[in-house]
Order: C-alpha cells, then structure tokens, then sequence
C-alpha cells in the first residue's frame, strides 16, 4: 500500500509542477525581456500576454497552458495503465473508485500550480486555459461547452474575464447534463469556485465599469496598478 501511496501522491507532485510551468512569463522574457507581473494585470495568463505581446504570443500560450491541463490528467491515465501491468495496485484498492478522485486531485493540483507557481514566488495566472485542458481529457463534451459559453459571452462583451467567469459557472451544470461522476461534478464546482475567487478583482471592475475588453489598453490598469502601489 505504501508504494501506491507514493505513486499517487508523486502523481499529484508532477501534476502540480506541469501546472507551475510558467509559460506566460516565459514568453515575455524570452520576447521582450519583460516581467508579465510587473505588466498590465500582473497575470501570467494567455490574456495578459495577448494584450502585452499580440495574438501570436497570446495564441501560443493559451495552447501550451490548455495542455499542461491535459497533461495532468494523462498522469493519471498513465498510473492507472502502468501499475496494474507491474503489480503495484494493492488487492484492497478499487481502481475503477480511486480513478476519478485522482484525475480531479491531479486537476487541482495542476490548477492550483498555474496559479501558484513554485518558479515564480507562487505567483501565476488565473488557471482558465489551463482548467480548459483539463475538461477537455476529463470529457471533451463538458470541455467543448464550457468553451462554447466562453466563446459566446466574449463575443457579446468583448471582456475575457467575464467570459471565463461565467464558462466556470457552467461547468458545474454541464457535469451534471452530461451524466459524470460525483467526483467530476465536485471538481466542477471546487474549480469553478477557484477560477472566480482568482477573478475576484475583475469583478470589482466589471461591477464599477472599468474592465479592460479586448483590443483596449491597459492605461486603467497601470494607473490602478500606481495608486495601489503609492
């Protein structure tokens, strides 16, 4: 049992180090010798890299964070191949029981390292293409439409804060539609609620009318971001 343990709890260990992989702040040092923490919103994101660095940047670490989501769930799938083919699942596990509950420790896991790096003084972004990666190995019909009501909402009003907002408080709704398991539909509601906490400041700004929307600039933010400093 105690090499199962270790196994699983390693798992959750690389689940959580895929997540931290700081891509976002990668790219902008790599590109512009920028620190993303210090610029516009201080997110390490897809979205802020987009409005710092343009839409190829922006495009290319929306797709490398969604498959650190995917990653982490691969973990998963590989533990559950691997060990029964070495012995190492112990007679009293039930696979089929412990499965679901370690693809959604995985998930968080790797949710909670994108959005507290261990690379960047446990700093991040704000876990959404990351979250999507993950629902799309989970089952890629939630993932599908959870992106669909992203999609929808950021067309309407042009802000990719509300749009991940309300695609975190869909999640939940979908699980249950789509018939998935307990486990699944815990994780819906735990990281949604996570995905909303991290947009908590967003909100303030939509509810006051300052929210930056896409192909806006940042000047509200940096004058927020000086009078919080001073």
């Amino acid at each position: 049992m105690a090499i199962w343990l270790s196994l699983c709890g390693a798992v959750l260990v690389l689940a959580y180090l895929v997540g931290s992989t700081p891509t976002g702040y990668t790219v902008a040092k790599r590109l512009k010798g920028i620190d993303l923490r210090e610029v516009g919103s201080g997110s390490t994101g897809a979205t802020n890299v987009l409005r710092t660095l343009g839409k190829g940047p922006g495009a290319f670490v929306l797709m490398i964070d969604c498959l650190k989501g995917v990653l982490a769930i691969a973990l998963v799938w590989w533990l559950f191949n691997f060990a029964p083919s070495q012995n190492l699942i112990p007679s009293e596990v039930n696979p089929q029981l412990w499965q679901p509950w370690m693809v959604i420790l995985s998930g968080l896991a790797a949710i909670l390292g994108h959005s507290k790096s261990i690379f960047l003084g446990f700093a991040g972004g704000k876990s959404v293409a990351t979250g999507l990666g993950i629902l799309l190995a989970m089952n890629w019909q939630v993932g599908l439409a959870t992106f669909g009501v992203f999609a929808i909402v950021v067309a309407i009003s042009r802000m990719v804060s509300l749009s991940s907002i309300t695609a975190a408080i869909g999640v939940s709704l979908f699980m249950v539609l789509v018939h998935q398991p307990l486990p699944y539909i815990l994780f819906g509601v735990v990281g949604g609620l996570y995905v909303i906490l991290r947009h908590s400041s967003n909100i303030g700004r939509i509810l006051a009318g300052t929210e930056p929307k896409l192909g806006q600039n940042l000047q509200l933010e940096a004058v927020e971001s000086v009078n919080s400093a001073s």
